[in-house]
């Protein structure tokens, strides 16, 4: 199975070329904005690394949220063009998956809770929690305060690690040892994508996004009229 898996929900922009396990190509671009621009030249330029072409292909896998609004937007738009375009299946994963499997792959014994945390960009997070050992949600997907992560794993009762690109919020839990410690980087794994989406079946539509939230901008009152 060929996949080309991408992610530009977060603070970057990474893709690779991923063949039964084997890596062909793949790229991990560090970036706020300009992921619009930036995605499709490089998925061209994996495709030629690798030697490929489109129809090659048997699979696209994206993420679908939480994270940056936009980002989040540009992935699933160009992964429902290049479906449109080419007649390839899309998979959709979380970031919140994502981080994860990735972090999952780092422990030598899994155990306790696995904490996911995505920076929101309002000083706060996007979260959930799964067991270390199965990747089995304990938790669902939500938006919480720093402040909120030490009573929620004091509910689920378990040591804990994190995993995300939120670190910078949460440094304090990890020196104070709410947090045991954080495993895995900051930018979305496309390897670790294209795996995930190699174990799930093949879905007959695009995936839709995951907001946990609205965007921060919004249509304005009355249409923009002073007066209704």
């Amino acid at each position: 199975m060929r996949i080309l898996a991408f992610d530009t929900a977060g603070n970057g922009c990474s893709a690779c070329v991923w063949q039964d396990g084997t890596i062909l190509a793949q790229a991990r671009l560090g970036m706020e904005r300009g992921q619009a621009e930036a995605l499709v030249p490089l998925l061209s330029g994996l495709l030629e690394q690798a030697g490929l072409d489109w129809p090659q292909l048997d699979r696209l896998a994206v993420t679908v949220g939480p994270g940056s609004f936009t980002g989040v937007r540009v992935g699933l738009a160009t992964a429902r063009a290049l479906a449109l375009a080419t007649g390839l299946p899309v998979t959709g994963v979380t970031t919140l998956d994502l981080f994860a499997t990735a972090a999952q792959t780092m422990m030598t014994d899994p155990q306790g809770v696995l904490l996911a945390l995505i920076d929101a960009r309002r000083d706060d997070l996007y979260c959930q929690a799964f067991d270390a050992a199965t990747l089995a949600p304990l938790t669902g997907p939500d938006s919480l305060r720093p402040d909120d992560i030490a009573p929620l794993l004091a509910r689920l009762g378990q040591p804990a690690v994190a995993c995300g690109d939120a670190r910078p919020l949460v440094e304090t839990l990890l020196t104070d040892g709410t947090l045991g410690l954080w495993l895995g980087e900051t930018l979305a794994d496309p390897v670790i994508l294209a795996d995930i989406a190699s174990q799930r079946p093949v879905e007959s539509t695009v995936p839709a996004p995951l907001y946990i939230r609205p965007p921060d901008a919004a249509l304005p009152v009355n249409g923009g009229q002073l007066r209704p």
